[in-house]
């Protein structure tokens, strides 16, 4: 009994520490590269908004 729990344990151990392995593999070729076009479409969303402000307010400014 005490050699089964010992490899039951050797088992869960030796799976825990692979985990993250598996985890980098699946996610670094599937969902990684959709993320990246998303955050850099959000990024330049944002950089247009904020020009488009700041002109907005320069051309407040020049009226008043």
């Amino acid at each position: 009994m005490k050699k089964l729990l010992t490899l039951l344990f050797t088992f869960a151990l030796a799976f825990s520490l692979a985990m993250p392995a598996f985890a980098q593999d699946a996610a670094a070729g599937q969902e990684a590269a959709p993320k990246a076009e998303k955050k850099k479409k959000e990024k330049k969303a944002k950089k247009e908004k904020k020009s488009k402000k700041e002109k907005k307010d320069e051309m407040g400014g020049e009226t008043k």
